[in-house]
C-alpha cells in the first residue's frame, strides 16, 4: 500500500515518455548501465535467506538477480513508473521467479513494514526524491537494525562521456547536490553523507565507480538513440534531428569492436541501518 503520492512531477514522467522509453529500451538500458550490477551486488552482500528492497527497480533486472541470489528470501521491487514495472513483471514471470514481488509506490510515503527488510538497494534508482530526506529516512525504517543499504547513483557529470556529448550539443549544465529531483542530485558526496545520516544511517561510505556501457552498434546507431532520450529531447526539442549529424561524428571516437562505449561515472554509497 502507499499513501498519497507526493512525487507528482516525477510520477508523471516515468508514467510518460520517459518511462515508456525505458520500458521499450529496457534491453539498450540495461547495457547501458549493466557494468554496475557487480559493484552493487558485492556491496550489497544480498545472502540467501535475505528480505531485499529495490528502489527504483526500473524494469527489474537488479532486482531479478538479487532475488537468484537470494533464494530463500524475498524481493520486493518499488518504482513509480507503471510501464517499467509492467515490463519488470513480464520478464521475472518468464524467469520463473517467484519470491519476486513488484509494487507501483513512491518511496517517500510508501507504507512498508518496520525492520521488515535486510538490505535496500539500487542502480540508479534513488536521484528522482522530490523530498529525499523523507525517502531515505522511510527505508531506514523498513529496515532491521543494522540491516544495510547500497546504492549506485550519478557523480561528477564533468566525468561521464554523454554528458560532454550533449554539452557540446548545446547548453547543458545539469545541476548537483540537493537542488532538486534529477539525475545529478546526488553527485555530491558529502551532501549524500550528511542525507544519509540524517535518514538514521551510519557507517556511511561514498566510493567512487566508473563503468563504459555500451550504447550502441556503431556512431549512428547511438546517436539515435542518445538523441531519443529524456534528456536530449528536453535539450534539443525540435532541433533533435539537426544535430544527428553532429553527434554521429564526435560517436566516431567512441567506436569499438563492441560498439560505442560511453564512460559514466557514479557513486557507490554504501551505509547500516543505526540499532
Amino acid at each position: 500500500m502507499t499513501r498519497h503520492l507526493v512525487n507528482s512531477e516525477q510520477s508523471q514522467a516515468w508514467n510518460g515518455y520517459e518511462g515508456r522509453h525505458w520500458s521499450d529500451h529496457a534491453d539498450r538500458w540495461n547495457a547501458v548501465n549493466g557494468g554496475f550490477n557487480a559493484p552493487l551486488l558485492e556491496a550489497a552482500a544480498v545472502g540467501p535467506r535475505d528480505r531485499v528492497l529495490d528502489l527504483g527497480c526500473g524494469t527489474g533486472q537488479t532486482s531479478r538477480l538479487a532475488a537468484r541470489t537470494a533464494g530463500g528470501g524475498t524481493v520486493l521491487g518499488l518504482d513509480l513508473s507503471g510501464p517499467m514495472l509492467e515490463r519488470a513483471r513480464e520478464s521475472a514471470a518468464r524467469e520463473g521467479l517467484a519470491n519476486l514481488e513488484f509494487r507501483q509506490a513512491d518511496v517517500q510515503v510508501a507504507e512498508l513494514p518496520e525492520g521488515g527488510f535486510d538490505v535496500a538497494m539500487s542502480r540508479f534508482g534513488v536521484m528522482f526524491y522530490q523530498d529525499p530526506a523523507a525517502a531515505f529516512a522511510n527505508v531506514a525504517a523498513a529496515l532491521r537494525p543494522g540491516g544495510r543499504i547500497a546504492f549506485v547513483c550519478m557523480a561528477d557529470p564533468a566525468r561521464t562521456d554523454w554528458v560532454h556529448l550533449f554539452a557540446a550539443l548545446g547548453d547543458f549544465t545539469p545541476p548537483t547536490g540537493g537542488e532538486g529531483p534529477g539525475m545529478f542530485s546526488l553527485a555530491d558526496p558529502g551532501y549524500v553523507r550528511g542525507l544519509l545520516g540524517g535518514a538514521g544511517f551510519e557507517e556511511v561510505a561514498v566510493e567512487p565507480v566508473e563503468k563504459a556501457g555500451v550504447w550502441g552498434r556503431d556512431a549512428r546507431d547511438a546517436a539515435s538513440f542518445l538523441l531519443s532520450t529524456g534528456p536530449a529531447q528536453h535539450l534539443l526539442g525540435g532541433a533533435a534531428e539537426q544535430a544527428r549529424e553532429a553527434l554521429t561524428e564526435r560517436l566516431r571516437a567512441y567506436e569499438g569492436a563492441g560498439g560505442v562505449e560511453l564512460r559514466t561515472s557514479a557513486w557507490l554509497v554504501t551505509g547500516v541501518r543505526r540499532g
